[in-house]
């Protein structure tokens, strides 16, 4: 089995050297190849993923995976068409690789050029989602990366299917290297990836705390990612009962299971319309806890923990210390105080009078995400193409040696272009 991932591996780093080199009309061809199959297999990729919700509802009746888990896993008309319109999406974005970022001249024909250029090889290990597969294929794509994917068991036929699809549109391209996009299975292929530094750039894990948690604590490997979604909102004093119960109300039920889904409400103690709000809440069919057992539970279902706060500060001190850096809003006519709220709240998304759900690399118009991270380093938030890159410094000289340099003998005079 080593030797087989391996293998894979090797391939991709093969495949992440050639793809570098190809041009953006090549990988917008690619990209558009894709969206065509996607639409012409739809009825193929709905069948494998009928095979995968069958054996799922025996394994949510066993308890090995949750109804939240489930619900991400299954594929409709509507998820079928994001993916395809986040392909072609991504196809119409600018290509993230070659730019120039800075340019300096160091001195008289001495020019220092910092460029973007991709990451390498990404590993991503993901659970039940399976259009996660065109989201990251298609990025890493356009942003010249290869990738080795895997997925759950829970969406195996289906991921088989979408992968065989992307394949089968990429191997229509001539130009268009092969192995750029891979994907393994079992168990054993996951500790393998945790452990092939040599080829692996950067994992990237899209699914609960407990696999986060592992791959980060198995894994020398970058990890680039979010092991929980405690989202917040705070309706302040001066807020809108219509615009405070419109907004909780589709942070919460618009798609429960969803990491930017909000898990925690907090309603200053001024507030006047409390009681109608939670009221309003309760009707849309959210279970609300006044106590629950801890403040950072991800619950994924239409629950809510609910708390009361004295003031603004307060409020912030509680996300800072439950939150998950993920995504928090404030509810307020304030801007005063949704200004402080976003400059205090240590998250990578912090919103103002606007749902959680917006946390999403389509919706920022990224075409679509890799993931969102709450890394304070490379990349945070949703991650589209641009933290799927890095940068490397060109250096041009004529002959420019540092022992003159060192004597005094010439000067770095700093020049910015």
């Amino acid at each position: 089995m080593e030797t087989n991932f391996i293998n894979i591996a090797q391939k991709a780093k093969q495949a992440s050297l050639k793809i570098a080199e190809i041009n953006t009309s090549i990988k917008n061809m690619a990209l558009n190849k894709i969206a065509e199959a996607f639409e012409l297999s739809k009825s193929e990729i709905f069948e494998a993923n009928k095979k995968d919700l069958t054996d799922a509802e025996k394994l949510v009746e066993t308890g090995e995976i949750s109804k939240s888990t489930f619900n991400r896993l299954k594929l409709d008309e509507n998820k079928m068409r994001d993916m395809i319109q986040g392909v072609r999406d991504i196809a119409n974005l600018d290509d993230p690789i070659g730019k120039t970022i800075f340019k300096r001249e160091l001195d008289t024909n001495l020019i220092l050029t910092k460029v973007s250029c991709p990451i390498g090889v990404l590993g991503i290990i993901f659970e039940a989602r399976p259009d996660v597969i065109s989201q990251i294929s298609a990025l890493a794509i356009k942003s010249s990366n290869a990738v080795i994917l895997k997925g759950g068991k829970e969406s195996s036929n289906t991921n088989r299917k979408i992968l065989e699809v992307i394949n089968n549109a990429l191997s229509q391209i001539n130009e268009f290297p092969q192995n750029v996009i891979q994907q393994v299975f079992s168990r054993e292929d996951v500790n393998e990836m945790l452990k092939c530094d040599e080829y692996i750039n950067l994992i990237i894990p899209r699914g609960g705390n407990n696999l986060v948690k592992f791959i980060k604590e198995n894994t020398k490997i970058p990890v680039l990612g979010h092991a929980n979604g405690i989202c917040h909102i705070f309706v302040d004093k001066s807020a809108d009962i219509d615009m405070a119960s419109r907004i909780v109300i589709d942070a919460k039920t618009q798609y429960p299971s969803a990491c930017n889904a909000v898990e925690t409400l907090l309603i200053h103690k001024d507030f006047g319309k409390k009681d109608e709000l939670l009221a309003s809440l309760q009707l849309s069919e959210i279970q609300l806890i006044k106590n629950p057992k801890s403040w950072d539970i991800e619950y994924g279902e239409k629950i809510l923990s609910v708390k009361e706060v004295d003031c603004i500060d307060q409020a912030i001190e509680h996300i800072n210390k439950y939150g998950s850096g993920h995504t928090d809003s404030i509810i307020t006519k304030d801007t005063e105080n949704a200004e402080k709220f976003m400059n205090n709240v240590d998250s990578a998304g912090v919103y103002y009078n606007a749902s959680t759900r917006f946390a999403d690399g389509f919706r920022y118009g990224f075409g679509a995400e890799v993931g969102i991270s709450t890394n304070k380093t490379h990349a945070r938030g949703p991650v589209g193409l641009e933290g799927l890159t890095i940068y490397k410094y060109k250096l041009v000289g004529n002959g420019h040696i540092v022992e003159e340099y060192a004597k005094g003998e010439k000067q770095f005079h700093h020049k910015d272009l």
